[in-house]
């Protein structure tokens, strides 16, 4: 049966889910983030691992506290290695709570050197001394490292979390919800887009001209990322989480693209790959750029997800969080092993091109820009996902079905 409204959680109420900023959460609790992620935790050895230009230097007696350089790496010194010191690791059980330091990836899911470092200045390596030595890592960084701890995990049996582009709004919100509930709703998304054969999508452009994506799913079964690495299984939660995705088999059409200098873009996809890109408005140069990266190594352009938000989140400015947010969807180019695809890094022809590069449709990240219209299309029906980037009715219809209907559906 249906919730009725007054049963709803107020976070998927309609002035809510218009309107995320006016969410209240809990405040941000170490103890209740790492219970709920990773329990059991007791007897579990703990370490958090994080990234700089120079960690030998960095990292040798807390150099970098206080250097508002380094914020990301302050707030995992100070919510986090403080936090399991302060008592947190003791009250769960676990042991450990050292922080090390590893040299900064510079690109988004690129493995990682092996070598690291402790507070004493020491090289250590993560194959040797990290991996195989700590139960549940906490990877707290500048890029995403994701996809190489996801295949570290499996080889070395332990649990991790990543959690790239951590700051204050992520803390307050992201990392404050309840996990147990980020599931179930990712798990109700999850049942309601399972198993299509395609999707379309239409971009608005200023101008009123609509581009439209195409990307074939072959009827595969949706996957989740719902922030629960519970058990003793070898995982990798990548927090916050909240998204339902999958993994592209073909894909057609256009859809722009707005750069990181604002340069804005369309880019023509062939065959699952982006083959071009056309310039709106900004740098040429920056166009110029990119079709030559894809000219060189067209595994750059490769689509290797397809993503949609399940939370109701307020924007923090870092992808990590704001593709998460219900009515946004993302797409991303490059690797995707670690989400069950078939493009692993050897395919590319440096390893600094061997990245996973989310590209994120959302009112504040694209807003020259409107997904007017996401359909989801099964050998059946179609259905309308998203609208103006407002999840749509058929969407808030499965976010709100009881937690005994989606028992049954599952």
């Amino acid at each position: 049966m249906r919730q009725s409204i007054a049963s709803l959680p107020s976070y998927l109420r309609e002035e809510i889910l218009l309107n995320p900023d006016q969410r209240i959460f809990p405040s941000f609790d170490l103890k209740r983030l790492l219970h709920t992620v990773f329990k059991p935790t007791a007897g579990c050895r703990v370490c958090v691992l994080v990234d700089f230009d120079e960690p030998q230097s960095l990292i040798k007696n807390f150099a970098f506290v206080g250097n508002e350089a380094f914020k990301v790496q302050n707030t995992a010194h100070q919510y986090f290695y403080q936090g399991l010191k302060d008592g947190v690791m003791e009250e769960l059980g676990m042991s450990g709570g050292e922080m090390f330091a590893y040299k900064c990836s510079k690109g988004s899911n690129l493995d990682l050197e092996d070598e690291v470092y402790d507070v004493a200045g020491t090289e250590l390596s993560l194959d040797r001394d990290i991996y195989p030595h700590y139960d549940i890592i906490l990877c707290i960084s500048t890029f995403s490292a994701t996809a190489p701890l996801t295949a570290k995990c499996k080889e070395f049996n332990f649990r991790g979390a990543t959690m790239h582009g951590m700051n204050d709004i992520i803390l307050g919100s992201g990392l404050a919800v309840n996990y147990e509930e980020v599931s179930v709703d990712a798990e109700k998304m999850r049942v309601a887009l399972d198993q299509p054969q395609e999707v379309e999508i239409d971009f608005e452009l200023e101008d009123g001209e609509i581009l439209t994506a195409w990307l074939g799913l072959g009827g595969q079964s949706a996957q989740k990322s719902h922030g629960l690495c519970q058990g003793s299984a070898p995982d990798i939660a990548n927090l916050p989480a909240g998204e339902v995705y999958f993994v592209p088999q073909d894909a057609r059409g256009k859809f722009p693209m707005k750069y990181e200098d604002g340069t804005l873009g369309v880019l023509d996809v062939k065959n699952r790959d982006v083959v071009r890109s056309t310039l709106i408005e900004g740098s040429q140069a920056t166009i110029d750029a990119h079709n030559a990266r894809l000219q060189d190594d067209p595994m750059t352009g490769t689509l290797g997800e397809l993503g949609f938000g399940t939370q109701v989140l307020p924007v923090s400015y870092q992808d990590i969080q704001d593709e998460k947010v219900l009515g946004t969807c993302h797409l991303a180019t490059g690797r995707d092993d670690h989400l069950g695809g078939d493009i692993v890094p050897d395919m590319f022809k440096v390893h600094e091109n061997s990245t996973h590069d989310d590209i994120l449709f959302a009112p504040h990240k694209t807003p020259n820009f409107n997904i007017k219209e996401v359909r989801m299309i099964w050998e059946d029906r179609t259905e309308i996902i998203i609208e103006n980037f407002k999840p749509s009715a058929y969407v808030i219809a499965a976010m709100s079905v009881s937690n005994e209907e989606l028992a049954t559906a599952s």
